[in-house]
């Protein structure tokens, strides 16, 4: 069995011990905020991901949104990068809308992605160089659009903030129209099967993009930070997730227009000052 066909299942049965255990009662707690929830869900089925590697792939490293491999710092070997929950909020509050997300990385290289619909029960899966799916229905490379023709995905949270809104209204007023799901790696993937022209955050950290990046790569999308530079998976990142014409839109007109609010962003986001 390969890696990606172990993956494959692994995230699958995953996802049916998830819609066993919200059977039971939810435990709620807070992290960095009020808004910012994690379940014992979440943590269960993180700790379930990551003893089922660590059994049949001791030698491989797991960074995961709950706590594993967090103090990682280095590409080497093969890396599972693990979102056991994506959009606790919609999982706490709706019961659906939310994901399971693995990405998989090979001395830094994407390697293979992975985005569950749990509630759907669809999973979205790409290899790279082998193409994507959704469960086993090939997925077609992406169309281009302009911004002018194009709904993107973007939190209303951040039209709201200082700064900010000054990068993100704009491209939102020129836009069709702009939609909030609250998941961001379904939002990915709906950038993937071209529900969505584009996907636009300020912060997201690697357990939100890992999969669903690795799937947009395959369909033809391109996934960087707002200044068009590679993601990094140690750190948080801008996001914009797009396809190709529109991508080069966002980076090239519109996000220079507020080079030194972007260039803020980017410090911030990397420690320096």
């Amino acid at each position: 069995m390969t890696v990606y066909e172990f993956a494959k299942g692994l995230i699958l049965e995953a996802g049916n011990n998830v819609k066993k255990i919200m059977k039971q009662d939810i435990e709620i707690e807070t992290k960095s905020n009020p808004n910012d929830l994690v379940t014992n869900v979440d943590k269960a089925t993180e700790l379930f991901i990551y003893d089922t590697i660590k059994k049949t792939y001791p030698e491989h490293k797991v960074i995961g949104e709950e706590g594993h491999g967090h103090e990682l710092t280095d590409t080497q070997g093969i890396i599972w990068v693990v979102d056991p929950i994506d959009g606790t909020l919609n999982f706490v509050h709706q019961k659906e809308n939310f994901a399971i997300s693995i990405g998989i990385y090979s001395d830094g290289k994407p390697y293979a992605g992975f985005v569950f619909d749990v509630m759907n029960d669809v999973l979205y899966h790409a290899k790279v160089g082998e193409g994507a799916f959704e469960n086993e229905t090939p997925l077609a490379p992406i169309e281009s659009t302009t911004l002018k023709k194009s709904i993107i995905g973007i939190n209303p949270n951040w039209l709201t903030k200082p700064k900010l809104e000054d990068v993100f209204k704009p491209i939102v007023d020129e836009a069709r129209s702009a939609r909030a799901y609250g998941s961001a790696a379904l939002e990915i993937i709906h950038v993937a099967t071209g529900r969505l022209a584009a996907y636009i955050t300020p912060r997201l950290q690697p357990w939100d993009f890992a999969g669903g990046l690795i799937i947009l790569n395959e369909v033809e999308g391109v996934g960087t930070d707002l200044q068009g530079q590679p993601l990094s998976l140690f750190r948080a990142n801008s996001i914009v997730m797009a396809n190709p014409q529109l991508h080069e839109e966002l980076v090239y007109h519109h996000f220079p227009q507020n080079k030194e609010i972007i260039e803020l962003i980017q410090q911030r986001l990397t420690g320096h000052k």
